[in-house]
C-alpha cells in the first residue's frame, strides 16, 4: 500500500455514531475495531472505538477513534493528520523529521495492535500519527 496522509477525529465517546453518520453522508466502506477487540479498555470500555476507518468510491479516507480511556476529550484540539502505510523507510523518515523538536506522546514503535505507531505534536502545535502497517 503506498502512503496516505489523511485527518484523524477524536470523539468524546461517540466515535460509532459519528462515523455512521460519516458513512451514510460521504458513502463508502466503513471499518470498526473497539478496545475490547485488542484486549484493552478496562471496565465499560471495551465497546469504545479504538479505531476506524472510512474508505469512499472517490478516494477520501477519513479516520477517527473514542478518546484513550483516561484522556480527556478536547473539542476544536479534537484531530490530527495521519501518516499510515507499509514502507517503513519512508515513514520512519517523516516521523524523523516531524519528531525533531516536537512533543512526542508516544513514540514510534511497536503497539499491542501489531503495527509500528507514534504521536507528536510538531513545533507549530500540530498533532501527527505515524503508522507503519506490520501486515
Amino acid at each position: 500500500m503506498a502512503s496516505r496522509l489523511n485527518p484523524y477525529l477524536s470523539f468524546a465517546g461517540d466515535a460509532r455514531q459519528a462515523m455512521e453518520f460519516y458513512k451514510n453522508v460521504l458513502g463508502g466502506t466503513l471499518t470498526l475495531h473497539t478496545y475490547g477487540d485488542t484486549g484493552g479498555g478496562g471496565a465499560g470500555q471495551g465497546d469504545k472505538i479504538m479505531h476506524g476507518t472510512l474508505e469512499t468510491a472517490g478516494g477520501f479516507t477519513l479516520m477517527g477513534a473514542d478518546n484513550p480511556p483516561g484522556t480527556e476529550h478536547e473539542p476544536g484540539n479534537n484531530f490530527a493528520v495521519s501518516l499510515s502505510g507499509d514502507d517503513p523507510d519512508e515513514l520512519r523518515g517523516y516521523w524523523d523529521k516531524l519528531s525533531d523538536g516536537a512533543t512526542v506522546t508516544v513514540p514510534l514503535e511497536k503497539q499491542m495492535w501489531g503495527d509500528v505507531f507514534g504521536m507528536c505534536t510538531d513545533a507549530f502545535g500540530i498533532a501527527w500519527m505515524v503508522n507503519i502497517s506490520g501486515r
